[in-house]
């Protein structure tokens, strides 16, 4: 049977990542996760549970769990999966619909390659094989909001196999230390999304939208090889930045573009695996940790009181609920020794010429962050999940003369505290780049304090529009740069204090700090501490 004729269709990029609770449904792909008996496949990688679910009891077991996830993220293209319909997050209802999408008789499906080609190059980046040839099967199950009444997925031969997702997670009393997991990945395929149930409760009545049915999605099965609910968003998390830095999805939780599925089960340690339950629909990476959290608990005090989980996991038999779509032959991909000689670039994928193009990854932009401006682990982590926040630090090392580790301290201290004191984004804040980078050579060329420089950022905050420069000017905030003059109040604290300067001659430690404040009062905070504790302590040997 002849490979599917592609589809060509450009790539959309849209907005910033935030969060809200909420979500949709859709059709449930390969069943993972926990059974009531039977023992999980080792990880590739050998790894300890993160946590322990509960701690019993003197003399009782403690409590494990698993968790897999099952990850719908709605692919970057213009057009749907099938159809040539346009993807547009908020468009009014049923104006994005084509015929195919509403399921009219004789419509056929027209495969897109931009989401062929975003599958392979995630795939790619999740280290999974790549399989050359797929197969397109219909998953049956009756939603309203499913015109056709079958989802068009891959469920036998998805197109990616066998992967690992490798995230970090920060552990003990101040999480300073950084430990590596991996979660293997079961399968990627493509498949359909299906519409929206919109639910008038004040009319009674259920209304259908249909512009989201068609839209392509790559479900990303993980293996059980998570054990908390921090754990599984904090992995969430990394294929999010994963899939951003691919262009591959724009991952927006709040538009429903990445939705999460949860199986869990607890067990003792050693024991077979626990009865499953599976938790839907989240688009929320903290919500995704609460929930699991909470279905941990749930099931522990269950049992623990002497009840029984139930496995309430809607997912069909596969013998049952699956069949080949007759409408689509089998997608066939090749690699360079073998894609067939004056073949139509635009009829065939080859995997290395998507191998080529793949981007950094988040994990090595952490650890060129961490080589290059010797920043501490954790803080790449920070710098990078907050959006925008990795570029406004590149911004502002190209514009500064100040140590990277300043500018990180600076960054991670005061602009984004202040970003989370007014619940901004990075992209709303009234604090530029070039004005951050413009402050802190200020403070590199010792021309205003420390104290001065967060008196002028609070002032930029509320200023917007003013320089650096022109609050200092405005303030008088400038060091004094007259030593004489500078000498000359040190003399007078001096002989104004002259207990304290007794105290500081008998050894005493807070003496002289005491000495640099009333100084720095004197000259209202425009003399370097570190120059007036210079002047004080030669004074006090001659």
């Amino acid at each position: 049977m002849a490979a599917p004729m592609l589809r060509g269709c450009c790539l959309a990029r849209r907005g910033a990542l935030a969060c809200i609770d909420g979500g949709s449904r859709h059709g449930r792909g390969a069943a993972i996760g926990c059974r009531s008996s039977g023992k999980r496949g080792r990880s590739s990688v050998a790894q300890q549970p993160l946590i322990t679910a509960q701690k019993s009891g003197k003399g009782e077991h403690a409590w494990a769990a698993v968790v897999g996830l099952e990850i719908h993220a709605q692919i970057s293209s213009n057009s749907k999966l099938f159809s040539g319909s346009q993807v547009q997050f908020a468009a009014p209802p049923n104006s994005l619909v084509s015929f195919f999408d509403a399921s009219l008789p004789g419509t056929l499906p027209v495969l897109n390659r931009r989401c062929v080609e975003a599958a392979v190059m995630t795939g790619l980046a999740l280290k999974c094989h790549i399989n050359k040839k797929s197969l397109f099967d219909r998953k049956h199950y009756f939603y309203a909001d499913l015109p056709a009444g079958y989802q068009i997925t891959q469920q036998r031969l998805p197109i990616a196999v066998n992967g690992s997702l490798e995230y970090s997670v920060c552990v003990g009393k101040k999480r300073s230390q950084v430990i590596t997991r991996t979660a293997r990945i079961k399968q990627i395929q493509l498949e359909q999304d299906s519409g929206k149930s919109l639910h008038d409760e004040l009319r009674s009545q259920t209304l259908i939208d249909l512009n989201r049915a068609g839209v392509g999605l790559l479900e990303v099965v993980l293996e059980p090889d998570m054990s908390c609910g921090e754990e599984a968003a904090t992995a969430v998390r990394e294929l999010q930045l994963i899939l951003q830095a691919l262009g591959t999805s724009q991952a927006n939780m709040a538009e429903g573009q990445l939705r999460v599925d949860a199986n869990i089960s607890v067990h003792h340690p050693g024991e077979p695996l626990g009865v499953r339950t599976e938790v839907k629909n989240l688009n929320s990476a903290r919500f995704l940790a609460r929930a699991i959290d909470s279905e941990i608990e749930r099931q522990i005090n269950e049992l623990e009181n002497g009840r029984e989980i139930l496995n309430e996991t809607r997912s069909f038999d596969c013998k049952l609920g699956f069949m080949p779509e007759p409408n689509l032959p089998p997608l066939l991909l090749y690699d360079t020794a073998s894609l067939p000689p004056g073949a139509d670039p635009q009829q065939v994928i080859n995997i290395d010429r998507i191998r080529e193009q793949l981007p950094e990854l988040p994990s090595e932009t952490r650890e060129q962050l961490v080589q290059q401006y010797g920043m501490l682990p954790e803080h790449s982590f920070t710098i990078l999940n907050e959006v925008g926040l990795l570029e406004f630090f590149q911004n502002v090392i190209k514009e500064t003369r100040a140590e990277p580790k300043k500018v990180t301290s600076w960054i991670l201290n005061n602009f984004l505290g202040f970003l989370k004191q007014q619940n901004l984004a990075v992209n709303e804040s009234p604090v530029t780049p070039s004005a951050l980078a413009e402050l802190l050579n200020l403070l590199d060329r010792k021309a205003i304090s420390s104290s001065a420089a967060k008196q002028v950022f609070e002032e930029l905050w509320r200023s917007k529009g003013k320089t650096p420069s022109q609050i200092v000017s405005e303030k008088q905030l400038e060091l004094m740069q007259d030593g004489e003059a500078l000498n000359q109040v040190c003399l007078a604290v001096m002989e104004e204090h002259p207990q304290v300067v007794l105290a500081m001659k008998r050894g005493n430690p807070r003496a002289i700090n005491k000495l640099i404040g009333l100084v720095r009062k004197a000259t209202l905070s425009r003399a370097d501490p570190t120059v007036i504790k210079e002047i004080l302590e030669k004074k006090l040997s001659s």
